[in-house]
This record gives C-alpha cells, sequence and structure tokens, in this order.
C-alpha cells in the first residue's frame, strides 16, 4: 500500500513527527524494530526539560531547546486530549547545585547568560539551597533556581503521540527493522527484514540506529553513534524531592508516584545496551552525595537507553540534499525529548506546508554531506 509519509523510528521524536504529520492531513506509516513504541533512547529517559542548565551563549542547541520547552504546555495538552491519555507534565522548576568554587563560578556564569536573556533564575547560596530543598547535603554551597524547567513521563508520552497518530489514520508496523532507503522513480522504497514499504517521502528518526541504515545515493552512513546511558528507578522514602535535582555528576527527578530517578551515565559503549555494576555504583554514589537520604531508597531498576551522538553535538533535522524526499530528524543526544515539539514542527512545516524554517540552517543534514 502507498503511503505518503513513512516515519522510520518509533521513539518520542518519531512518534511527535508521526502525530503533527497525520494531524496536518498527512498519510503516515511508522516503522520501528521494537514493541511497543518508545522501547529504544525513549524508555531510559528521565524526561528532563532543561534547556536553561549550562546555559552559553552562541550556543545553537540553547536556542532550539528554549523554543522547543515554549511549545511544551500546548503540545502535551494536545497529545493528551487527542489519545485520551493522561500524560505526568511538571513545570516545577529545577535546582542546580554546587559544592566548590569552580562549580560556583559555572553557575555564575549561566546565572550571566539568563539574565541577559531576560529569563528568571535565583542564584542562592548553601543556606538558601537548603531551604529551597531541605534534603540536600551540608557540602552544597550554592545554587542556582530555575522555576521555567520541568519533566515529563517520556515512555507517556510517546504512548499518547503514537495513539494520537493512529487516531489520525496512521499505521504503526512494529518488530521491523529498516535495512536501506532507496529512490526509485517518483517513489522512496524502505527496504526491511520483511518485506519493502514504499511512500512518497521518508522521516529517518531511529535515533542511534540510524546509522545502520543504508541510503542509496549517499556514501557511507549516517554521522550518528550510540552513547549509552544509564538510568536509576528508586523507590523514595519520605517526603519528595520538591523539583528536578542537578549536580555535576548526576541529576534527580522525583516522579509523582513518589519513586525518584537517577541519571545518567555517558558511555561510549557502541551498542552494548546492558546495564552495569560500574554504572550502577557511580549513579547511586553520586546521588547519594547530593541528596543523602537516597542511602534509604529502595531499588526498582536500572534502565539503559543508547542515545544518538553526532560529532558536533547537535541533531540532525532537515531535508537532504541529495535523496529528494528524504527528511532527517535524528541526532537528538540527550535532548530528543525536549526537542520533539519543535523537531516534529519544523518536519512538518517543511514536508507538508513547503515550509523551510531558518532554525533548520543550525541542524542541517548538508553539513554532514547528506
Amino acid at each position: 500500500m502507498n503511503r505518503d509519509i513513512i516515519v522510520v523510528g518509533a521513539g518520542i521524536v518519531g512518534c511527535a513527527i508521526a502525530y503533527e504529520l497525520a494531524r496536518r492531513g498527512a498519510a503516515v506509516e511508522i516503522v520501528d524494530q521494537r514493541q511497543p513504541v518508545g522501547m529504544g533512547a525513549t524508555q531510559a529517559s528521565a524526561g528532563v526539560l532543561a534547556p536553561y542548565i549550562e546555559a552559553r551563549d552562541g550556543n545553537p542547541l540553547l536556542d532550539l531547546g528554549v523554543r522547543s520547552l515554549d511549545l511544551f504546555d500546548e503540545f502535551v495538552a494536545r497529545a493528551s486530549s487527542a489519545s485520551g491519555i493522561a500524560i505526568p507534565y511538571r513545570r516545577s522548576g529545577t535546582i542546580d547545585v554546587a559544592v566548590d568554587e569552580s562549580e560556583v563560578r559555572a553557575l555564575e556564569e549561566t546565572a550571566g547568560v539568563l539574565a541577559r536573556r531576560g529569563v528568571q533564575a535565583r542564584l542562592i547560596d548553601g543556606a538558601g539551597a537548603c531551604a529551597e530543598e531541605p534534603h540536600l547535603a551540608d557540602g552544597v554551597i550554592a545554587a542556582l533556581v530555575i522555576d521555567a524547567h520541568g519533566f515529563v513521563v517520556a515512555a507517556e508520552l510517546t504512548r499518547a503521540l503514537c495513539s494520537a497518530a493512529r487516531r489520525r489514520g496512521a499505521q504503526l508496523i512494529e518488530q521491523s527493522q529498516v535495512r536501506r532507503i532507496v529512490r526509485s522513480g517518483r517513489e522512496l522504497f524502505v527496504e526491511t527484514d520483511r518485506g519493502s514499504l514504499n511512500a512518497n517521502a521518508v522521516v529517518l528518526a531511529a535515533g542511534s540506529w540510524s546509522g545502520t541504515i543504508e541510503i542509496g545515493g549517499i556514501e557511507g552512513r549516517v554521522p550518528v553513534r550510540p552513547v549509552r546511558g544509564q538510568l536509576l528507578h528508586l523507590a523514595w522514602n519520605g517526603p519528595p524531592l520538591k523539583r528536578a535535582t542537578w549536580s555535576r555528576r548526576c541529576y534527580l527527578v522525583p516522579w509523582d508516584d513518589g519513586s525518584l530517578l537517577v541519571g545518567a551515565t555517558v558511555e561510549e559503549a557502541g551498542f552494548d545496551e546492558r546495564a552495569t555494576v560500574a554504572g550502577v555504583r557511580d549513579l547511586l554514589e553520586a546521588a547519594c552525595d547530593v541528596v543523602p537520604q537516597a542511602w534509604n531508597a529502595g531499588f526498582r531498576a536500572a534502565r539503559v537507553g543508547l542515545r544518538p551522538g553526532t560529532s558536533d553535538g547537535l541533531p540532525i533535522i532537515g531535508p537532504s540534499s541529495v535523496v529528494p524526499g528524504l527528511m532527517y530528524a535524528t541526532g537528538h543526544y540527550r535532548n530528543g525529548v525536549l526537542l520533539a515539539p519543535l523537531t516534529a514542527q519544523l518536519v512538518a512545516d517543511a514536508m507538508v506546508d513547503n515550509r523551510i524554517d531558518p532554525m533548520i540552517a543550525s541542524v542541517s543534514p548538508a553539513r554532514f554531506g547528506l
């Protein structure tokens, strides 16, 4: 069956794009090698929405993240309404802590950037930090509170986006590994281990696996590599943290069910998706150094995701300059959840409305010859 657009990848980015395309009237087919949706990097994401952490002037990723964060309230509300699925989502802010003078200087630099951008942020001393978050360790000497930040449960958001897309007529093909994308005549063919699919256009949103897919007419593979991230899910005891808490070595996200997520390692381990003793130990120690009460938490699970990294740390979003009809939406690294609304908007604008947003220039696939 011919479909207007095939989306390769059913993580949060792929599902967000599929829903936005379907919402605008496109016929969409989503293809993924796993089941259910969101079982790649998405399932190991804490869903932190914090573009201003480590903000630096001149970083395109900051502008992308801020613009996407501004879309989130409407994005979540629309996905929930269209799917009938409740999506846990909070804009309760973040507290970024410092335990030595070098970290204090980094917070001061971030605060300066935010002040120049007119963003509300409070730089407070150690006593103020402990008053703001009583669970913090005595060694915290300063903190930066950014109220605009928040978090979302990425797995539920992804499930809602997929459901909303399917209610708009999108088709989902699971457990089907894409091996090759090739153009023939006016159509693009997506060759999988279960047969071939054809469409007028294809979106490559396969995360870390984007680089494993051969693309006809392009030498080499998409320059995306897997970066392993391990995440802990703990059963918290007593009053929860007030907001997502950030340190140099880890972050902690309090969920509504009383549990706590601790993330995340950054490991060049190829496609190895195992949780390791070293990763679990390092995260536990990092969490307990910031919030000592974490030593009393129960241990629920360790999750592992392979985040798609690029050489310049920026995602690859935009139409191919080599293969007509091919659109890239990959390489989001640790920002897939945060950038999902904006990525979906940029892709749909280009594919449905034939409008290329100027913001695509900084993340265009043309920089890699794609």
